[in-house]
């Protein structure tokens, strides 16, 4: 009996166009890999940047009122994120709405009722929106309940458009780019 022949049970040698191939793919992967690792850091940075208030800063005043401070965005904006009806929703605060205004998938997400129409004046002109109240809605320790507010189609930019008819329980000041919302 003859011994089997080492070399002819051993694979075949990587040839050295196959070895250039897989070190060509394997340099794809990384480079997506480290743009996709860039994408993420930098997605983080400008959402920062955008809603810099997605923590609420909460402090407890001398008196043992709630106070709660938010930071200007880069354009000078309070966009924060609050609790309504139990769920996170991004605002931007607007002294010049009447009532909160909300966005329609904001309203079916939260389970906020739709009631009548009405015409409403706004900047981009009369639009059609719904009365509606908000059960709850929680800034940090600043908790609000029962808000008359409106469903509004189409709402561009924030979720929510927190208006005066949750600041008029609130007391605010403005010091450089903070606003301190006070309840007492």
């Amino acid at each position: 009996m003859q011994a089997p022949d080492p070399s002819s049970s051993a694979p075949p040698p990587a040839s050295p166009d196959s070895a250039a191939r897989f070190g060509r793919g394997f340099a794809w992967i990384a480079w997506l890999l480290v743009l996709g690792l860039i994408y993420l850091f930098f997605d983080g940075v400008l959402t920062q940047q955008r809603n810099p208030n997605q923590q609420l800063r909460q402090e407890q005043g001398a008196a043992g009122e709630r106070v709660v401070v938010l930071d200007a965005n880069r354009q000078g904006h309070y966009v924060g994120t609050l609790q309504l009806n139990g769920q996170p929703v991004e605002f931007l605060l607007d002294t010049g709405a009447t009532a909160v205004a909300v966005s329609e998938a904001v309203a079916e997400r939260t389970g906020m009722p739709r009631g009548a129409p009405y015409q409403s004046s706004t900047a981009n002109g009369v639009i059609t929106v719904h009365r509606s109240r908000i059960a709850e809605l929680r800034l940090g320790t600043i908790v609000l309940y029962d808000l008359e507010a409106s469903i509004v189609p189409n709402l561009a930019g924030a979720e929510i458009l927190l208006g005066m008819s949750a600041l008029n329980h609130l007391e605010f000041s403005k010091q450089q780019q903070q606003l301190r919302l006070l309840q007492r």
